[in-house]
């Protein structure tokens, strides 16, 4: 029996009259997921230059080639920003003069960013005795990517450019697993071994020296609130030196101290002192002190 093509799509416009607010029919423009995808591919470029490349780049060729990748993100990410600041509620009287003020600003904190990158690679290669090499750590780890990308959304979503942030967290999220919003702030030496089902919310905030496993979760307590929560902190805080095993979840705005150990499949709803280990009892969880802390920094 052939398909009829007319009645299925009248029944889809008749769902777009009827449903509001899963369309955007006769609104501005929107930022494209195919292009923040794209931008996202060539920020790693200028972030880990030879690293992505079809073929070897020589030292000679690297100042041209980085002024025209620059001005090849600087005139797509202006095109992208622009529709993000023509649908918020007050947006400014000149939107391309706007765009291009943020693009590069960006542009300008991307240096900053390198230098935090290179303590996470450093922080994966002392971690993990499998690694073979740091070029292994940046070739072939989804956690140094998600942290990259997510480093280079939270510049965006620090000086307010909208929607953009986490689009490029969420293109990261589909490749690696890793969850990791834009408003996390996070520390130097950040390292997330296997990474898989790691989630990291908007006010979460981690120190200098932090190890993640897989699936740890660093969650809100609850969201029944829903918008009412906005801006208001509901993450945990984690600092530094401190390692989390794989499957804990952290649950709402409190703090690990620093120097401590969570163990695995804990879930934990209270902060815990510095330097003590948490690990999963038969009716809750045991929480000691270490025998060695952490040295003073």
């Amino acid at each position: 029996m052939a398909c009829e093509t007319t009645s299925i799509t009248e029944a889809l416009l008749g769902s777009y009259e009827a449903m509001g607010g899963i369309n955007h029919l006769d609104g501005a423009n929107l930022p494209s997921k195919c292009a923040i995808a794209s931008l996202c591919t060539d920020l790693l470029q200028i972030l880990f230059p030879g690293f992505f490349e079809a073929k070897a780049i020589h030292r000679g060729e690297v100042e041209a080639l980085t002024k025209e990748r620059v001005a090849d993100v600087m005139a797509r990410l202006e095109v992208e920003i622009r529709p993000g600041l023509a649908t918020q509620k007050n947006p400014p009287a000149d939107v391309p003069a706007e765009a291009h003020r943020l693009a590069c600003e960006f542009l300008r904190g991307i240096p900053r960013v390198r230098q935090l990158l290179k303590t996470d690679v450093q922080a994966a290669f002392d971690g993990d005795p499998a690694a073979g090499s740091v070029d292994e750590v940046i070739l072939a780890y989804p956690g140094l990517e998600a942290i990259a990308i997510q480093r280079l959304a939270h510049v965006l979503y620090t000086i307010g450019v909208p929607l953009i942030p986490r689009m490029m967290t969420e293109w990261a999220h589909s490749r690696t697993g890793i969850d990791i919003h834009p408003g996390a702030q996070i520390g130097e030496f950040f390292f997330i071994d296997h990474g898989t089902g790691v989630v990291i919310g908007e006010t979460a905030r981690l120190g200098h020296h932090v190890k993640l496993y897989q699936g740890v979760g660093l969650v809100a307590r609850s969201l029944a609130a829903g918008q009412l929560l906005k801006g208001r902190r509901r993450h945990p805080a984690i600092e530094d030196f401190v390692t989390v095993y794989a499957n804990a979840s952290i649950v709402g705005d409190i703090t690990i101290g620093r120097g401590s150990t969570i163990g695995a499949n804990v879930f934990i709803t209270e902060s815990v002192p510095p330097d003590f280990v948490v690990t999963p009892g038969e009716q809750k969880n045991e929480v000691k002190p270490k025998r060695r802390p952490v040295p003073a920094a």
